[in-house]
């Protein structure tokens, strides 16, 4: 049995373990990579892809960075079944024609460069027809149901609490060369306990043999959701008061759907101005639809406002607005009096959200709040890095708008976090492999693994390395 990190692997992006076991081979997540443009780009075109010699995919979520590069394995012969979730299969539905989009879009750009310069043209990582043929693989299951998927491998997801549909993954093996079994356990994303709208991360008590265990925050602490929520009442009263624009930009899973609730909540209890809000993201609003599908996900203090009033919806109340259109989105250039725009992208890579930065950026009345992790090289971690000027579209922007950071709206695992859920395993593992997250952070996680609890080996893969189980 053989486990390969082609993927975040001292990076937190591009998710793609291989597991090759009785003559089989499973790949645990298929990301694409982010951060800088052109590193990421060659990476995505170019790295690993096993396509037609691969038999399965387990997917552990649908977030990009462990989904986006589907399509492409897809488009290079992978035939097998893409098994995760039923809300993951509806997320990514919308998630991957985004992305397709974006790869479209950019090629096209990218290619105006290359012709004028005589060079050769390139063809979109993947296109939305390929997405198409993608989608028709996917298999959705639901949690805590243990099925084989291929000859002695039994598949359990169980719910990771990271976002809508996410999952912890556990294989339960025969080791038919070695007359063995072994449960390993794949992390995916680990989400946080008592965070609104989806249920905390399932306890897995019975432990187990090999662990590859995500690591993005293995060296910092979250605040305590409760002061995250009175820090962005904070800052929406502060910009209010300065007459400004508050800027979010917000993953369109997840994260977009946080806040509404979050600014829904402080609304009703008067804590914040009657201002308009603003949803410009047309992904994020297609994905809270979505949520809306999927009520078994949802925590207990979503379900009580739910009874409290059949009619209401968390994710929508009198001053809330999602814009749809390119000419809606263009109409907020014009506002003059204080608003709050939440917008794609996170890492303010791409979407509209470049817009509206470009507009407001300047302003020193205005707020950017950054609620999400950061990629290194990207407009985000330049921003919160506290560049002066900004790149915009080909253009240079002062950077004078109040810059805020919250961690507490994360739906990843804090240290704490993380160790508390991997202390609940009963079974230490024997192995365990950290990934997904900067060297740091793997590094800093890794020694509290040992130290802690006592976890024997605990190793931090390099990119591509194998490792004989």
């Amino acid at each position: 049995m053989k486990l390969t990190f082609h993927g975040a692997a001292k990076t937190v992006t591009g998710s793609q373990h291989l597991l090759e076991v009785n003559g089989k081979s499973i790949l645990l997540d298929c990301g694409l990579f982010q951060g800088k443009r052109k590193d990421a780009f060659e990476l995505n075109r170019n790295g690993f892809c096993a396509g037609k010699d691969l038999d399965c995919l387990i997917l552990s979520h649908a977030h990009i960075d462990h989904s986006g590069n589907i399509p492409c394995l897809v488009k290079k012969g992978f035939r097998g079944d893409i098994i995760c979730t039923s809300a993951t299969r509806d997320l990514c539905a919308v998630m991957l024609m985004d992305s397709a989009h974006i790869q479209e879009q950019d090629v096209l750009f990218t290619n105006k460069l290359r012709k004028r310069n005589k060079q050769k043209e390139f063809e979109p990582l993947y296109t939305k027809e390929d997405v198409v043929a993608a989608m028709d693989q996917f298999v959705g299951i639901s949690y805590n149901r243990k099925r084989e998927i291929l000859p002695g491998v039994h598949l359990t997801l169980v719910d990771a609490g990271h976002m809508l549909g996410s999952a912890n993954v556990i294989l339960d093996i025969h080791d038919q060369e070695q007359g063995r079994d072994i449960r390993l356990v794949f992390s995916g994303d680990i989400g946080r306990v008592g965070i609104p709208i989806i249920k905390d991360p399932a306890v897995l008590s019975e432990g187990a043999d090999i662990l590859i265990m995500e690591s993005t925050y293995g060296n910092r602490q979250h605040p305590p959701y409760p002061e995250s929520e009175k820090e962005l009442e904070r800052i929406v009263n502060e910009t209010y008061r300065r007459g400004g624009v508050l800027l979010i930009p917000a993953f369109a899973v997840g994260r977009t759907q946080q806040l509404v609730y979050a600014l829904h909540k402080l609304f009703l209890a008067r804590d914040i101005p009657n201002l308009p809000i603003y949803v410009d993201s047309p992904l994020a609003t297609r994905v809270t639809d979505i949520f809306r599908l999927h009520p078994e996900t949802y925590d207990s203090e979503i379900l009580e406002f739910l009874l409290k009033d059949n009619n209401s919806n968390p994710f929508g109340f009198d001053t809330l607005r999602y814009t749809q259109s390119v000419e809606e989105s263009k109409e907020l250039n014009f506002l003059r009096e204080p608003a709050i725009i939440i917008s794609a992208s996170g890492m303010m890579e791409g979407g509209r959200i470049l817009h509206h930065l470009r507009k407001r950026i300047g302003d020193k009345k205005n707020t950017i709040l950054v609620t999400g992790w950061q990629a290194p090289n990207t407009m985000g971690r330049k921003i919160i890095d506290g560049a002066e000027t900004v790149r915009i579209f080909g253009e240079e922007f002062p950077l004078r708008a109040t810059v805020e950071t919250m961690t507490g709206f994360s739906g990843h695992a804090d240290r704490d976090e993380l160790l508390a859920w991997a202390g609940a395993m009963q079974k230490k593992p024997d192995r365990t492999f950290v990934v997904h997250g900067e060297e740091e952070a793997a590094i800093a996680l890794a020694e509290s693994l040992r130290q802690e609890l006592g976890f024997a080996q605990v190793e931090i893969p390099e990119p591509h390395q194998a490792f004989e189980l």
